[in-house]
């Protein structure tokens, strides 16, 4: 059985739930959307079903925006994702690209619910990260661009994976 995540916004006006066979936080993101949206060095994302998704409060309250990858450049191009927030106190909840409609990602720091710690971190977008911005410490993998594994593939490769 899936884990159930319970989640909610810095303000409290937006509370959801949405079970999830992958809830390791294992993967940062240094992207330029991600950054900007997540805070200092990116967003870590989760897996989760999107036909389980439950908004139990505030969803009158719920933006969603759509990041522009390789913003003021000749690439600039608006990105398939959106990202759902509070319209409140914009803590960003969870991400959901119409190209993976089953999936749903919540971002890490809005679940509420204690999740298992990976003993390490994958790093993804370090092409994108600028020299300012530091990884964490501890055992990890850096990519310039994406690991070989999915979030999927990544749980069930470490034994993570939750039936």
């Amino acid at each position: 059985m899936p884990m159930k995540l319970e989640g909610s916004c810095q303000c409290g006006g937006v509370q959801y739930s949405v079970d999830s066979h992958t809830p390791v936080p294992y993967q940062l993101c240094a992207c330029s959307i991600c950054r900007k949206v997540g805070g200092y060095s990116g967003s870590v994302n989760l897996g989760g079903l999107s036909e389980s998704l439950k908004i139990i409060k505030g969803k009158d309250k719920i933006k969603k925006y759509h990041g522009i990858r390789d913003r003021g450049t000749s690439k600039e191009q608006v990105v398939s994702s959106d990202r759902n927030f509070c319209g409140d106190c914009a803590t960003m909840l969870w991400l959901f690209d119409e190209s993976y409609p089953e999936l749903i990602h919540p971002f890490a720091s809005s679940v509420d619910t204690p999740l298992p710690a990976p003993d390490e971190m994958v790093c993804v977008k370090g092409d994108s990260k600028p020299d300012w911005v530091r990884w964490p410490e501890g055992k990890k993998h850096v990519y310039k661009t994406f690991g070989p594994d999915s979030i999927e593939g990544w749980h069930k490769k470490h034994g993570q994976f939750v039936e």
